[in-house]
């Protein structure tokens, strides 16, 4: 049983046997895309501040470190990325900080603010003004939390990360599978179009890797939410010391992933983490999003690739490179946007031409 789903009252049937089928599953088992997509954001890390201190994870700062970006330079960011051509601004925190950090929550309070989620409510509002489509990565949600943001938001995503209990993520608040998993579930429940994904690397082994897509999958069957699931390799920094997979390994997993996901989800990985022109034929059809604008918060050590470096990925596949936003075409034409954001693709502005293009063409224009 996967750890924590009793306590969130969620069933997951996963069998042996199906385990035993993925895990099979080899590169040569799976077909190569037949093209690679990829969408402009900038990244915006509303605080640095959560619950939770991960081994692995350079993004958290301690108490009376965390800061929260201010209104201005939450549209500041949002401004440069619509002038550089981007579509998505991506917001990401924490795991709701706790009442260790006092100072954020002062700042919020003093902002007028309860909660994380109100502020990411305003940012989402301040991102759809700049012209750019919002994508939060919060982390766990409850429902009441993910129901007052996602009118705001494209889309939506957490890493589920691995459905096993890992040292990487031990302590007294060590993350929950089952808590991951009932994000999930409330996006599906709320038709939220929706990104996740795997760690590789972080003590998990196969059978876990291949329990953790299948769960994905099952998830997928029930409410069709799913848009895309990334295959992220854990790298080493200031923090992690414990090496990352070798090639052979994000081979397989990707190749795996694949095989268990429906052709409509997008199976990722990330091009400043993964060596992405050697898994090209293992399945992968999206590069994820980049930035010309902002680093990777989350990776900071790890640059952004340029546009010809994904140009490049996609030549030596021999298959085209288009761009997409930050949810995916199917959502939008199956009515699954909410009002806000149709009426942001749909508005008679440079910011609804520049959406429409890329919905049109789904190729890659000229970088302004």
């Amino acid at each position: 049983m996967i750890p924590g789903t009793d306590a969130y009252d969620i069933a997951i049937d996963i069998s042996d046997d199906d385990v035993e089928r993925l895990l099979s599953v080899m590169p040569e088992d799976v077909e190569s895309a037949s093209a690679l997509s990829y969408c402009r954001n900038v990244f915006l890390p509303l605080t640095t501040a959560c619950r939770y201190t991960c081994t692995y994870c350079t993004y958290y700062d301690p108490p009376g470190q965390a800061e929260l970006m201010d209104r201005k330079e939450i549209r500041e960011t949002c401004r440069r990325g619509a002038d550089a051509g981007c579509t998505e601004a991506l917001f990401t925190f924490g795991d709701d900080p706790d009442d260790r950090y006092t100072a954020v929550h002062d700042q919020l309070a003093a902002w007028g603010h309860d909660s994380i989620h109100e502020y990411l409510r305003e940012a989402c509002e301040i991102a759809l003004e700049e012209g750019l489509l919002p994508h939060a990565n919060p982390g766990d949600q409850t429902r009441d939390q993910m129901a007052h943001v996602a009118d705001l938001n494209a889309s939506m995503g957490v890493m589920l990360e691995t459905t096993t209990e890992v040292q990487a993520h031990g302590g007294p608040r060590a993350k929950n599978p089952g808590q991951r998993l009932n994000t999930l579930r409330v996006a599906g429940e709320l038709g939220v179009p929706f990104t996740t994904g795997i760690l590789v690397g972080i003590g998990e082994d196969w059978h876990n890797r291949a329990e953790s897509l299948l769960a994905i999958r099952e998830m997928h069957e029930r409410y069709g939410h799913i848009q895309e699931v990334i295959v992220q390799p854990v790298v080493e920094n200031e923090r992690w010391r414990g090496g990352s997979p070798d090639l052979a390994t994000m081979r397989r997993v990707t190749a795996m992933a694949r095989a268990a996901l429906p052709d409509e989800v997008s199976v990722q990985v990330p091009p400043n983490l993964a060596p992405a022109r050697d898994l090209t034929d293992c399945g992968i059809d999206d590069l994820g999003g980049v930035s010309p604008v902002t680093v990777d918060h989350i990776n900071p050590e790890y640059e952004w690739p340029a546009l010809q470096e994904l140009t490049a990925v996609a030549e030596a596949a021999g298959v085209p490179l288009t761009e997409r936003l930050p949810v995916y075409d199917r959502f939008v034409d199956d009515g699954w946007l909410s009002n806000p954001i149709e009426a942001a693709i749909e508005a008679d502005d440079d910011a609804g031409e520049r959406f429409r293009s890329i919905l049109d063409r789904g190729e890659t224009p000229e970088a302004p």
